[in-house]
């Protein structure tokens, strides 16, 4: 059977569109209120003051991607240098530099346990090193080199030390025993690549987000989506759950962070900049959910009280297109990295 012609494809194409229309219809009618008008009682939460605390250098190009360990103090970095650089985010020393086989680095994890970290990206690869196993210069040895994309790893994050799951362009979800090296799921997900992945805190289950502008929330055990939520108008560069396990927030190229309700089955809050230039390329939350922070493609972290959806405050300092944010799991930090080539811890 050949191709589609044109006619059928935009008949195809209308029918979703159609589809998308009567879903999102459906949905307005359950939306009998939102977040901000519930809460319009809730005072408005102190004006957000952070300040760098380190400025860490180190890389020599791009730094794409960064994610703490499960002790708050370490985290890993990923740049176009080829280089991962582990740091000590409390003194601001590097403690190991990795240096890759591909320079092309997308997306990094640090394993809770901080016994590992994963990276990949336009390789089509997902490595994992043993920080704990090291060659004879010191350098951390490779455990695992997990192949089979069809297209670049966009993200990855441990379960624990014996599983990952990875997203990449080949619009899949992969999950992989890294005791034997191999897929135990490979799941397509998206109808375009999968950006971004976040771990809810049960260990139960876990939340996507995708260039075709949706978002997605899967059940770790089975490995099949529970629920689909439309509402950004661009890439879905960045979700993250909520500490609550009840609700994920949302960075976009449609230049608004938004948040959705896993028990509404809808988007509830929607939060904009002062003024909406740049889209927004991470977003995580505080430890109690209330303040949200995103940075953005104006080399800024923006913050909001996700109660009262009123924006909260800016990070300045960064001097390029900031492209990843961590939260520390403590809350007592968060790590940023950037174009600028620089990571930079606030507290």
């Amino acid at each position: 059977m050949g191709p589609k012609s044109d006619p059928e494809t935009a008949a195809l194409r209308q029918q979703l569109e159609d589809l998308h229309k009567k879903l999102k219809e459906a949905q307005e009618t359950c939306a009998d209120t939102t977040l901000d008008s519930c809460c319009s009682d809730v005072a408005h939460s102190p004006t957000v003051k952070l300040f760098t605390r380190k400025l860490m250098k180190g890389h020599l190009n791009k730094v794409n991607s960064v994610h703490y360990s499960g002790d708050s103090r370490h985290c890993v970095t990923g740049s176009l240098d080829g280089k991962l650089i582990i740091w000590d985010t409390y003194t601001g020393n590097k403690v190991q530099i990795i240096p890759l086989r591909s320079a092309w680095v997308m997306s990094v994890a640090y394993a809770s346990s901080g016994n590992f970290v994963a990276c990949g990206g336009m390789d089509n690869m997902c490595t994992i090193y043993d920080l704990n196993n090291r060659d004879a210069s010191g350098v951390a040895k490779m455990a695992r080199e997990l192949a089979g994309y069809d297209g670049f790893l966009s993200s990855c994050r441990f379960l624990d030390d014996k599983t990952i799951i990875t997203g990449s362009g080949d619009m899949k979800l992969c999950r992989w025993d890294l005791e034997t090296g191999r897929k135990t799921s490979d799941v397509s997900a998206h109808n375009g690549d999968v950006v971004s992945i976040s771990l809810s805190s049960d260990g139960n289950s876990f939340v996507t987000g995708s260039v075709d502008k949706t978002c997605m929330l899967w059940d770790i055990r089975d490995m099949k989506p529970k629920q689909t939520f439309f509402g950004h108008n661009a890439d879905v560069n960045s979700v993250c759950f909520h500490p609550s396990g009840f609700a994920f927030v949302t960075g976009s190229e449609d230049q608004t962070a938004r948040m959705f309700d896993l028990r509404g089955d809808q988007q509830i809050a929607q939060y904009k900049p002062p003024t909406a230039k740049s889209g927004f390329t991470s977003c995580g939350l505080s430890v109690s959910g209330r303040i949200l922070l995103c940075g953005s493609d104006d080399n800024n972290v923006h913050m909001w009280d996700t109660l009262k959806t009123t924006h909260n405050g800016t990070l300045s300092g960064h001097e390029n297109r900031i492209t990843s944010l961590s939260v520390a799991p403590s809350g007592i930090a968060i790590t940023t990295c950037s174009w600028d080539q620089s990571v930079r811890v606030w507290g």
